[in-house]
């Protein structure tokens, strides 16, 4: 593995969720374990319900495992102060539409405590980013879904985290934005951020990932190096497929 990964920014181990329905118990997460070193771009695959979104949770600290531990930069997730490092973008997200785009990330950086003059610059800086400061002083409620992604993207990046996690980034997006996101996503990298994200579009995974995980069922069934995982003769929407259909 290159050097610059040797230090974990992301390490799970053993991590499992169970959560209680009116059917029984379900398991969410089984004894998944990850370690992402810094300056990586993550993809973390599995179709719909393996367990994507419940490992965010767990990392984000609004999920309680039942066994295991999950540390970021060597901080337990559990402690508040394991967050201050973090952007996060969920994957339906949802914000104040009465605001401007200008307006959200002003209220965002007064939650941060950011001095004025340096929320000034912040601002500046996510909406070139995200390639939006034309429309920083419109309604929120006037924007486009690819639009409002991006002005989220840009509150996500506002602290200019170390570690940004995104859940289906790409998601619903047409070509121009799925290309947008990928060209920030490069961008991080570059600056030697750590980007973890969730997806079930594969071609943006090949296209952005230094390291692929999947996911099914709530338990890891492959996992490596972007350009080593698939094997030989064989593209990654087909392997993905034989690692997650049933036996």
């Amino acid at each position: 593995m290159n050097g610059k990964y040797m230090d974990p920014v992301i390490d799970i181990s053993g991590l499992s969720v169970t959560f209680d329905t009116r059917q029984g118990p379900v398991k969410a997460l089984q004894d998944l374990s990850l370690r992402i070193g810094q300056g990586q771009v993550f993809g973390f695959l599995g179709p719909n319900g393996a367990g994507k979104t419940t490992a965010i949770h767990v990392l984000l600290g609004f999920t309680e495992a039942a066994a295991g531990t999950a540390r970021i930069f060597g901080i337990d997730t559990r402690e508040p102060f394991a967050r201050e490092r973090i952007g996060y973008l969920a994957e339906n997200p949802d914000t104040y539409t009465f605001l401007t785009g200008r307006e959200l990330l002003y209220m965002a950086g007064h939650l941060f405590r950011m001095p004025r003059t340096k929320l000034i610059e912040r601002i500046r800086i996510v909406l070139e980013q995200t390639n939006i400061p034309h429309i920083a002083d419109r309604h929120i409620a006037t924007y486009s879904r690819g639009q409002r992604q991006r002005i989220c993207l840009a509150q996500a990046l506002l602290n200019d985290p170390d570690l940004l996690i995104l859940d289906e980034p790409t998601g619903g997006l047409d070509p121009v934005g799925r290309m947008e996101i990928r060209r920030v996503i490069s961008g991080l990298r570059a600056a030697g951020k750590t980007v973890f994200f969730s997806s079930h579009e594969l071609g943006e995974v090949e296209l952005v990932c230094d390291h692929i995980a999947i996911l099914s069922n709530g338990r890891l069934v492959a996992e490596g190096a972007a350009d080593k995982l698939v094997p030989p003769g064989e593209n990654l929407e087909r392997y993905f497929l034989r690692m997650v259909s049933p036996l």
